[in-house]
């Protein structure tokens, strides 16, 4: 064991601890059954106090790497075999997938509660300017980071566009690609998409789901351009596309010279230990549009989404929409850079797994 603190880092010593415990645990340096030092032992090798070596350990329990047993110290937990597949593995009781489905994210207050306050005193009358048209550069790059670790989506900030909420975003799509264009939804799925596609004047398709995704007869003889799809949980279906039928929607693409609308809410939430792989990360050809929101995540109140855009559409979207004002206060957007940054987003994200995978254990 020799971890090492830098204390000229900004990090905090408990997180730098925590990461450097947390990467052996991944490696299999610590295997699954592993006793871990004692807190004293800890914190007597990194030179730090016994608190900050309990933090750094209350946070590997919360995020499901180890766990604490009464009078005999922590154990390593986490197993890197341990997936559990959607599409292949759920119980098929309807009670179960039902508990699973309805599970709500339950955000801490007491953490969000904080987090507005340190930003208030952070920011100060910061938070009263209007934000760029994009999204403030803190948001747009705390997303970069955090698409970047945990769905393999590399980009830059200026392909981030922040708005309130997934409605507002499904009109800016329709005016970046045009209303002359036929697009595509799954059919069934959630109604809202629609009626804004409907409301922005184009004509829409739906094209039937079966236990896979979209059927491929149906795909092949749609007239669409751009098709708008939830490849990770379509609502009310609950249908996930795998691998393979994601791979058919990127050629169609292709074939067509069109584009996927990656409609990515809830992915968050699956109950494996790995998100799934997205569209946009599997397309070469940069014929993705990803779009997300934090009302799943965080909180239904909380209307901010983000849409992702292949660096082949900025120009075409400065063109035709960068005169539009960002629709998201700055106050919010600061909010959720610090959630972000701060790591306490993603402990909530692992909370929430954790206790679907309990429902499914429970059930099966």
């Amino acid at each position: 064991m020799k971890y090492k603190i830098d204390k000229g880092s900004k990090t905090p010593a408990y997180l730098q601890l925590y990461i450097q415990i947390r990467k052996d645990i991944v490696d299999g340096t610590y295997k699954s059954g592993a006793k871990l030092p004692s807190k004293r032992l800890l914190a007597e090798e990194a030179r730090v106090s016994v608190i900050t070596a309990e933090h750094a350990y209350a946070i590997l329990a919360d995020e499901g790497y180890i766990e604490a047993r009464e009078k005999s110290g922590y154990f390593v937990i986490y197993n890197s075999e341990d997936l559990v597949s959607v599409s292949d593995s759920l119980p098929k009781k309807h009670d179960t997938q039902s508990k699973l489905h309805s599970h709500r994210s339950s955000f801490p207050f007491s953490v969000l509660a904080k987090t507005m306050r340190k930003v208030l005193l952070d920011y100060g009358d910061e938070i009263l300017i209007k934000s760029p048209n994009k999204g403030c550069p803190e948001l747009r790059e705390a997303i970069c980071a955090y698409l970047s670790r945990s769905v393999a989506i590399s980009v830059k900030p200026e392909q981030i566009v922040i708005g309130s909420g997934a409605e507002y975003l499904y009109s800016l799509i329709i005016q970046l690609f045009g209303a002359d264009k036929t697009y595509a939804i799954e059919d069934p799925s959630y109604e809202t998409i629609y009626r804004v596609y409907k409301a922005g004047g184009v004509k829409c398709e739906r094209l039937r789901l079966g236990s896979n995704g979209i059927d491929s007869t149906v795909l092949e003889q749609s007239k669409a351009r751009i098709l708008h799809v939830t490849p990770f949980n379509s609502y009310p279906s609950h249908v996930s596309a795998d691998v393979s039928k994601r791979s058919e929607y990127i050629k169609w693409a292709a074939k067509r010279k069109g584009y996927i609308v990656e409609d990515n809410y809830d992915s968050e939430l699956t109950v494996s230990r790995k998100n799934e792989d997205t569209l946009f990360s599997m397309c070469e050809s940069s014929r993705v549009v990803y779009l997300n929101t934090f009302s799943r995540t965080i909180a239904p109140s909380i209307r901010v989404g983000y849409m992702v855009l292949p660096e082949s559409l900025l120009e075409r979207f400065e063109k035709r929409l960068g005169f539009y004002s960002c629709t998201v206060p700055v106050y919010e957007q600061y909010v959720l850079a610090e959630l972000i940054n701060s790591g306490d987003f993603e402990r909530h994200i692992n909370r929430v797994r954790r206790a679907k995978r309990k429902i499914i254990q429970e059930n099966s």
